[in-house]
């Protein structure tokens, strides 16, 4: 049976609950998207959408509109701490259409969630209901029927074939609706901050990412030129969730001095919480993004696996009797993958942040390995299409 015709519900205007929106209204599907913020927001800064991510949106007719508000790095430049020159310019650029079909490029969030906010009012079919305060669900045999707390104190009562949560990594759907964990904080904190491009002129490349390694620290940096800004993202050990008084990097070097004094206070915490569940769904309730799998950054795919997630389940929901059967088959497509990636970017976390003298051996191993070394030891991330049958 074809979604034509069928309505589903999805909790979080973010980044996978709209490009999800996009793909089932793709199919003929009504979708309602349920947002608590009054107005379209996207926390965060900087954000990296790597070839397995482009395909997806590219596949959504949004390439054009990425290529305006992004740039795509000629390279990825790492500093040993203390240094003024990369150790290893990773390359990107053409390389990476080269190899896998589609650009490696930077954006800021915000950028991107107006992109795909645009593409979804171009829909008659996509509704986005902002400050919406609560909602409950109940999941039966025709579907699910959903109680909406709306911004005006009022209350609705929708029914659908089935109800998605995108609500992030405190996800309510994940807590309240399927009875999973709460998320749970690594002791990590990003700082991030926007600056002035002239600020930090002749610091970092204007064309590349710059990352600086530090003993428990590193800090990334990349242009977003049609801002005339650049991101930094500053990742540092946290004592807690609540981001006062906490430690500041030791002998960051004078190229990372130069970058944070350009930045001065205005930096903003991001505590790093991550998500193990797996129960991604029960009866016609499922979970995509980081209400399923929340992860740390340090390979840069948590946008990516929601972006992921959204185009493998669009076509599942699409085309199966039943959404119980499409959210099963979701996840066993999905689950896998999601965690070798996870543990990838865990296991980046502990390499990034290593003291004198591991960091000696670190940096030599990545030096001796070359400016395209990551081609092949990433092929797998970045090589993933899921709407082509891949498995990652």
């Amino acid at each position: 049976m074809p979604a034509t015709g069928r309505s589903y519900i999805v909790a979080g205007a973010g980044i996978a609950g709209m490009t999800l929106a996009l793909a089932l209204a793709k199919f003929g599907a009504s979708v309602t998207v349920l947002e608590r913020s009054p107005v379209p927001h996207e926390f965060g800064a900087g954000l990296q959408i790597s070839p397995n991510a482009r395909h997806a949106l590219d596949r959504l007719g949004l390439g054009e509109a990425i290529a305006r508000a992004s740039l795509e790095p000629a390279a990825l430049d790492t500093y040993p701490q203390g240094s003024q020159a990369p150790g290893v310019s990773m390359e990107l650029g053409a390389i990476m259409r080269e190899r896998f079909g589609a650009p490696y490029a930077v954006m800021h969030r915000a950028d991107l969630a107006d992109v795909l906010y645009k593409a979804c009012r171009r829909f008659a079919n996509i509704d986005i209901l902002f400050g919406v305060g609560n909602w409950t669900v109940a999941s039966h045999e025709k579907g699910v029927t959903v109680t909406i707390g709306e911004a005006d104190g009022s209350s609705r009562t929708a029914r659908a074939h089935a109800f998605v949560g995108a609500d992030g990594v405190h996800s309510t759907t994940r807590r309240a609706i399927l009875g999973g964990p709460e998320a749970v904080f690594g002791h990590r904190i990003a700082w991030r901050s926007l600056v002035p491009a002239d600020l930090v002129l002749g610091q970092i490349a204007p064309d590349r990412v710059s990352v600086f390694f530090g003993s428990g620290f590193h800090l990334v940096c990349y242009p977003l030129p049609h801002r005339g800004q650049v991101n930094l993202a500053l990742f540092m050990p946290g004592r807690s969730p609540e981001t006062g008084g906490q430690p500041r990097p030791v002998r960051p070097g004078p190229r990372v001095d130069v970058i944070m004094a350009a930045a001065g206070q205005e930096w903003t915490p991001w505590p790093l919480f991550t998500v193990e569940t797996p129960d991604w769904h029960r009866g016609n309730v499922g979970l995509i993004g980081d209400a399923a799998h929340a992860m740390v950054p340090f390979q840069a795919q948590g946008a990516a696996m929601g972006i992921e997630d959204a185009e493998a389940l669009a076509p599942l929901l699409a085309g199966s009797d039943t959404a119980e059967r499409a959210f099963a088959r979701y996840a066993a497509l999905r689950q896998q993958r999601v965690r070798r990636v996870a543990t990838l970017s865990a296991r980046n976390g502990r390499i990034f942040h290593l003291g004198w003298p591991a960091n000696l051996a670190r940096d030599t191993v990545m030096k001796l390995q070359g400016p395209r070394a990551h081609l092949r030891r990433l092929g797998w991330v970045y090589g993933y299409r899921p709407g082509e049958g891949s498995t990652g």
